[in-house]
């Protein structure tokens, strides 16, 4: 069958399509192009730069396509209820990232305790500003984890290893499952603000989730606080955090996705008690490797016939 990917993907996963046995084509569409040329495809396979919405699933129904495959964990670009109603499958790699996620989690915890980033600066820029950069340690810290799914886990897991007790926050797992990764669940989102020295969110952009970190989450936080996302932009109130941060209320965030994507004119680069980073969370080697693959497993398996292992829109269906 015939196999449309349109953005880069890691040879590895293009390979394990090939040996399938389908024909692969790499090209990297447009919207308008990608209307035209999708009726010929029996899978599609995306990042985050094509944008798969109504018009694009309506001209693959028209054709051959059956299923649209996201080599991450995030499927905001992709319209899953019009996907359902025209019996498309959607299927992702929620397992490709997330060590990468969870290791850039950990290192902002680390970097922005320690002021790495200002410390590297000042010394490019000939500077000794030692007695400036005081630090603090996370050992024995509360790390608050608004999200405890894969991700969540694994950041959890990072964390214990440095002797931090983690709490969490997420309605859609209980208390016991939670147990079992180390981490105590917390019911009120307001409490884990309040409690934690550090605060990681990890999970999806959707209506329940935008600003859930608000001005009234924010103004709960311990003036020592640090905030960390490298979930998704749009989950974070970044104007209420940027007066926060500017009038010295938390100490520090570090931020690696924006609500617009680049940042241009964001608040938040003015600010030196910040780290951003340009939405690297699985920007890795491994886990880009990681992520092809499993989505690919995925999309030979729904051609195949078979019902794949992550079936994002199966209750759609």
């Amino acid at each position: 069958m015939k196999i449309l990917i349109t953005d880069k993907m890691a040879l590895e996963a293009i390979e394990l399509l090939k040996k399938a046995d389908h024909n692969v084509t790499f090209e990297e569409l447009d919207e308008k192009d990608l209307i035209k040329e999708i009726p010929k495809y029996d899978g599609l396979m995306i990042r985050s730069r094509t944008k798969a919405y109504e018009d694009v699933i309506k001209a693959g129904a028209k054709g051959n396509l059956k299923v649209i495959g996201r080599a991450g964990i995030g499927v905001d670009n992709i319209d899953i209820k019009a996907c359902a109603n025209y019996n498309i499958k959607v299927v992702n790699a929620p397992t490709g990232a997330t060590q990468s996620v969870a290791e850039l989690a950990i290192t902002y915890m680390l970097s922005i305790s320690r002021n790495i980033s200002k410390a590297d600066s000042s010394m490019k820029k000939g500077e000794w500003i030692k007695k400036k950069l005081m630090g603090t340690e996370i050992f024995e810290k509360t790390l608050g984890l608004i999200g405890c799914g894969n991700i969540g886990k694994i950041t959890a897991k990072y964390a214990i290893a440095f002797n931090m007790s983690v709490i969490g926050y997420d309605p859609f797992i209980s208390k016991e499952d939670m147990q079992k990764d180390g981490i105590k669940k917390i019911e009120k989102l307001e409490d884990l603000m309040s409690k934690s020295d550090y605060i990681s969110l990890h999970l999806p952009h959707i209506k329940s989730t935008h600003h859930i970190v608000n001005q009234e989450m924010l103004s709960k936080m311990k003036g020592t606080a640090f905030l960390i996302n490298c979930s998704r932009g749009g989950t974070v109130d970044e104007k209420a955090l940027f007066k926060l941060l500017k009038d010295g209320k938390i100490a520090g965030a570090g931020i690696d996705v924006f609500e617009n994507e680049p940042p241009i004119d964001n608040l938040l680069l003015k600010l030196d008690n910040v780290i951003l980073t340009p939405h690297i969370g699985a920007n890795t080697k491994e886990g880009q490797i990681r992520a092809g693959t499993v989505c690919a497993e995925q999309i030979i398996k729904v051609l195949n016939g078979e019902t794949p292992d992550f079936w994002v829109n199966k209750k759609f269906m």
